[in-house]
């Protein structure tokens, strides 16, 4: 996703002469490393660096008490997936795959986003024989509870989008919890084999479509499905079939929360609206909604009006629109009015992309023709995709360690020696 004003252009309002024109017009060269005719290119995610084996389990969660906002006369349902220390690492085939075989069709297809947010040539990848570091609902590691972050994507991705960094907290000791939007993902797999697909390409075209309003009901529902989310880990011991050990694995006085693009506004608004939230990180995501055009008008959220009063980290990045908390009014209006520790840097030669799994999987799949080098500078810029991970993931984890666990390694006092590529404001 791009930011909220941006991505709603691109997801919601390109035309499909566009999005065509982005398979035809040379989105995608063929190159020495292609994967040629009748072959899909593979990737991989790069390993977690933390000393706890990794487990992962899927949950498919009901919410009676709330119709879905985008489809009339149905409950809310998700899907969630539950990443943790256990004491039986993966190997080969024992790891859990990336997506779902139909939702990896779907992402990689015509109405996917990989195609409309990330420019990949549809048909070409096989998402779902990528493989993450985890078990399969593996048994949990003894010693909680853990520290829970929750993870919540961009707009339109999936939340398997942020595995690498989810990976490595759990890798690190954290219970992580990814969240699928449904219907404004671009697909969501449950289990009796339905893929609920986003409402998002059927809106493109809607005569008088006001995409501010759209955005603002998604970030509502985003809000509505965190806390959801949260009342029903509180439940874990009431589920059957939950790996072993994983109901006492949620420690609930210490939960943090972390998204991408419209996932970091997620996370930060869901900790203004629900005080379980004890710390928050904004990653790339613009915090104030347009116009009904999606281009004119700044409409600030109830966070950015009333400030913060617990920790957050905001995580620019090279992209336009993005940089530092004072070229975005949203971040410059929620720096202003918060009286909680907080802290803002910039990655430097990054892009949008830069904070997910575009991150270590693109440049793989560029080097197999499935996307041009241009794409791929303007998915994720020109950092070295080692080095836009590891900064990743140590601040993330700087940031939790000290709020979560009470562990501080000082990164985040000032600029660091360590990552000269993070520009750093407090």
């Amino acid at each position: 996703m791009g930011n909220p004003g941006r991505a709603a252009v691109a997801v919601l309002l390109a035309a499909a002469t566009a999005l065509g024109t982005i398979a035809a017009t040379g989105a995608v060269a063929a190159g020495p490393g292609d994967a040629g005719p009748g072959r899909r290119a593979r990737a991989w995610l790069p390993e977690p660096s933390g000393p706890y084996p990794i487990g992962t389990t899927a949950l498919h969660l009901t919410d009676a008490g709330r119709e879905d906002p985008w489809r009339s006369g149905q409950r809310r349902e998700l899907m969630v997936s539950l990443w943790y220390p256990t004491s039986h690492p993966a190997a080969g085939e024992d790891r859990a795959p990336y997506m779902e075989p139909a939702a990896g069709a779907h992402f990689d297809g015509p109405d996917g986003v990989a195609l409309r947010n990330y420019g990949t040539a549809p048909g070409r990848t096989d998402w779902s024989a990528i493989r993450t570091h985890a078990r399969k609902d593996a048994p949990a590691l003894p010693g909680g509870p853990r520290p829970v972050v929750l993870y919540s994507p961009g707009l339109g991705d999936p939340r398997t989008w942020g595995t690498a960094l989810v990976e490595d907290l759990a890798s690190r000791g954290y219970l992580v919890v990814t969240v699928d939007h449904t219907y404004e993902a671009s697909e969501v797999a449950f289990p009796d084999g339905d893929l609920a697909t986003s409402v998002f390409p059927g809106m493109i075209g809607t005569p008088g479509l006001d995409i501010g309003a759209v955005l603002r009901k998604a970030l509502d529902t985003r809000v509505a499905d965190t806390r959801f989310v949260l009342d029903q880990l509180a439940r874990l011991g009431e589920r059957p079939g939950l790996p072993a050990g994983l109901a006492g694995s949620p420690d609930l006085g210490r939960i943090g929360m972390v998204g991408q693009s419209a996932g970091g506004f997620t996370a930060l608004q869901a900790m203004h609206d629900d005080p379980r939230i004890a710390a928050g990180i904004n990653m790339d995501g613009q915090m104030h909604f347009p116009g009904p055009d999606g281009h004119e008008g700044v409409f600030l959220p109830t966070v950015a009006e009333d400030g913060l009063h617990r920790p957050f980290l905001l995580m620019g990045s090279g992209s336009e629109e993005s940089g530092n908390y004072r070229n975005q009014p949203g971040w410059k209006a929620l720096w202003q009015h918060s009286t909680g520790w907080h802290a803002d840097v910039t990655l430097t030669g990054s892009r949008h992309g830069s904070y997910t799994d575009a991150q270590s999987l693109l440049p793989q799949l560029a080097r197999q023709g499935v996307l041009s080098s241009s794409q791929l500078r303007q998915d994720v810029g020109d950092i070295r995709p080692g080095r836009a991970e590891l900064a990743t993931r140590s601040y993330v984890a700087s940031f939790f360690d000290r709020w979560l666990r009470g562990q501080d390694d000082h990164l985040l006092d000032g600029p660091s020696a360590r990552f000269p590529e993070m520009a750093y404001e407090r």
